[in-house]
């Protein structure tokens, strides 16, 4: 459904204690550097509570105790209430964070019940391209039953999804008084020491119009069944089974590719499938979840455009082989050589002219998206927003884990090809009065 939204109050959120001095310059590794400058959003939401230890909060006691909490955990997280200077490094000045208080006409159950992404993009108080200085923006959205949505957008230019969610649960960890919280490691551009990008724009590929963003939800059985019918038995005795995102990116692609092919033919354009890959455990020793930053890459394949239904099977293969080659020799070369900057930068000169259309994965599955206790319970629903990016997909875990949510950003004609794709049809779950999930 539609959301009218009021804001109630704007104001800056500023750290409990000032920075020290040595830590006011925060500088950008060279993944910060590459990374796009928008903001990805997360929102968060939550019934009214009614067997806590915070039940009897009204609306302003539960925004005081939030944006209390939240001053404290810029304390840890400095960085997020400095400024972003000339892609380059946070001036951790303690400027403080946007905070927006809003209402909502209407009840947070009729927004979960069956989400329209562009719509949620009204809980975030910025759009999502106009990023300006800003690590991060919040608003807390109060709505007419008494639940509540948390929505916060993080730059790209200072974290990956993993530290984002590691700010957000640590920040739900002090509301809820739990002090036991791993100090944040900003220690990336240590990791991968900044460099010139001369020649390289991050800005590349990021489309604000023209966007549609559709939710699927594949429900477990779907995915066991995608599973399947992508597991490779050329090797009787030991047949691979891919993984759920693994069957479900093969799945979404080649329907992607049908309907592609139904509108343009075939072309000479060369066909890119990304996945986003979590380089912390890729160290040698593996680094643990609290380094802060950009700490990931893609691995890319090339499959081919001429694959057949019955091919599939090896589009599973090209992705893995792609996926595996991000090991620890693939993270060496990046922090000691120039090879993944050359080799983005032609891409981007490709991507530029036309010759190159990309298709991008990330995963936030088996992250720690519904961990969030504020001290009212974990979210009954955690969701995205429409991006600024398109042949985009973001897989979410449903609330129970069991099945997956994709994310697609299309182009708006692309889109309207795609949806209508029959066999993508059979395998989206369906809402309870019958219409397609997410469409």
């Amino acid at each position: 459904m539609k959301i009218e939204i009021e804001v109630v109050t704007t104001e800056t959120i500023k750290p409990s204690s000032p920075t020290p001095n040595h830590l006011g310059h925060y500088q950008l590794s060279f993944l910060d550097q590459l990374a796009p400058p928008v903001f990805m959003p997360l929102v968060l939401f939550y019934p009214l509570d009614t067997n806590t230890k915070f039940t009897n909060m009204d609306v302003l006691d539960k925004s005081n105790h939030l944006k209390s909490s939240l001053s404290e955990a810029l304390t840890l997280f400095y960085p997020l209430a400095g400024r972003v200077v000339d892609n380059l490094y946070v001036d951790c000045n303690d400027t403080g964070v946007p905070y927006v208080d809003a209402k909502a006409a209407c009840r947070l159950s009729e927004v979960v019940r069956d989400p329209i992404p562009h719509e949620l993009n009204k809980l975030i108080p910025y759009e999502l391209d106009d990023i300006r200085d800003l690590p991060i923006v919040i608003q807390v959205t109060m709505f007419t039953c008494g639940g509540i949505a948390i929505s916060l957008g993080i730059s790209h230019k200072v974290a990956d999804a993993l530290s984002f969610l590691y700010f957000i649960n640590s920040w739900a960890a002090i509301a809820r008084g739990d002090c036991d919280i791993p100090c944040p490691l900003f220690e990336s551009a240590a990791l991968f020491p900044p460099r010139d990008l001369t020649g390289f724009k991050p800005s590349t590929g990021i489309v604000k119009e023209n966007i549609v963003t559709k939710r699927l939800v594949f429900t477990a059985s779907k995915i066991a069944a995608l599973r399947d019918k992508y597991t490779n038995t050329t090797t009787k005795h030991c047949p691979t089974r891919p993984t759920r995102i693994e069957a479900l990116s093969a799945f979404i692609w080649t329907r992607f590719m049908a309907s592609a092919r139904a509108k343009t033919g075939h072309d000479d354009k060369t066909y890119t499938v990304l996945h986003a890959v979590n380089l912390r455990n890729r160290f040698d020793p593996p680094l643990t979840e609290n380094y802060f930053g950009n700490i990931s890459r893609h691995a890319v394949a090339f499959p081919s455009m001429d694959s057949t239904e019955d091919e599939c099977h090896g589009i599973v293969d090209l992705m893995r082989d792609s996926l595996r080659k991000i090991d620890g020799d693939f993270v060496t070369k990046l922090r000691e050589t120039d090879n993944h900057l050359n080799f983005i930068k032609e891409r981007a000169e490709k991507f530029i002219r036309g010759e190159v259309v990309t298709f991008s994965f990330t995963s936030l599955c088996r992250f720690p998206t519904y961990e969030a206790d504020f001290g009212w319970g974990k979210p009954i629903w955690v969701g995205s927003a429409s991006l600024t990016f398109k042949n985009l997909v973001c897989f979410m875990d449903t609330r129970l884990g069991d099945g997956i949510e994709a994310w697609v950003n299309l182009k708006e004609e692309d889109m309207a090809k795609f949806e209508a794709d029959e066999e993508l049809l059979t395998m989206v779950s369906t809402t309870s009065d019958g219409k397609t999930s997410g469409f």
